[in-house]
Parts: C-alpha cells; structure tokens; sequence
C-alpha cells in the first residue's frame, strides 16, 4: 500500500459564522492477488487526525469499479466465508460465462463490488470514529495486481 501525497483541506464559512473544514485524500493498494480483504481503518484514523476535524462524516470509497469499501469485523474465518460466500455467487470461471468478459476476464469483480458496496460513511465524534465495539474499516479487492485508489473525505468542523 502506498498513500498519494493529494490531500486538500478547506474551510467553508457556514451560516453563524461557523466554518466547516473539507479533507480530502486518496489512498494507493497494489494487491499481489486477484482478491484481497485489507483492513484499512488505521490509514483512515491518521486521515481523521490530520483533517483536525472533530465532528463531522467521513467517507471512503474505492475510485475503481471493481474494488469496495465496507464495515465489519476484523476476523480471518470471517473473510474466508465473505471469499466463499462471494465466490458461490458470481464465480471467477469459467470466464464465458459472463457477457461482459470479452476483452476483459473482471465480470465477477464487478459483481462481487456490486454485493459488499462501494463505500463507507462514518460518524465523527469528538475526533474518533463513532464505532461499534468491533467495527473496522475494509477495503475489498476483487480484481487486483494493479494500483488502485481509495478516496477519504471528510467535512465537519
């Protein structure tokens, strides 16, 4: 994993008087596998702490349409079942199977992205993800070897 040096911070004045501030960053995977489940909340907690925002949503999404981001627990026999799970329902082969693989193998890429989501939107409180006990941020690869990016934004104040 390699993070882009892109981060944006703005501040919007609201009505009151009040600003809100704006974050953006863009996070870089290279997965060596096709699949891959990667907790990312720790990326995204220095994301939060370097925003200086206190209160506010956060949001994470994959910028690639075979990639997701979800919430859920960090446990290895769990992301077995999601691979198994995933995998009954849109199996990687036989690769004619689909109608889109023509000039591209990535059909249940699309599909498996499709079920786990595209992104995650946190609560901000008191500078901290609001969280439940075992909630943790995931990005999920469903068609990897190459560079992809995810996109953290957060704006609160």
């Amino acid at each position: 994993m390699e993070l882009y040096d892109k981060i944006i911070v703005t501040d919007q004045k609201l009505n009151g008087g009040k600003f809100m501030k704006s974050y953006r960053k863009e996070l870089r995977f290279h997965t060596d596998t096709r699949r891959a489940f990667i907790n990312i909340t720790s990326e995204v907690e220095q994301c939060l702490r370097d925003s200086g925002i206190k209160e506010g949503l956060l949001l994470v999404n994959p910028m690639h349409i075979t990639s997701s981001v979800f919430v859920n627990d960090d446990e290895p026999g769990l992301h077995r079942d999601f691979e198994r799970f995933l995998e009954k329902l849109a199996p990687e082969k036989p690769y004619n199977q689909y109608d889109h693989n023509g000039y591209e193998d990535n059909a249940d890429a699309h599909l498996k992205r499709t079920i786990m989501g595209r992104e995650a939107m946190v609560a901000v409180t008191e500078g901290k993800l609001d969280f439940g006990t075992w909630e943790r941020i995931f990005y999920g690869e469903f068609d990897g070897k190459r560079q992809k990016r995810v996109l953290v934004k957060i704006i609160g104040e």
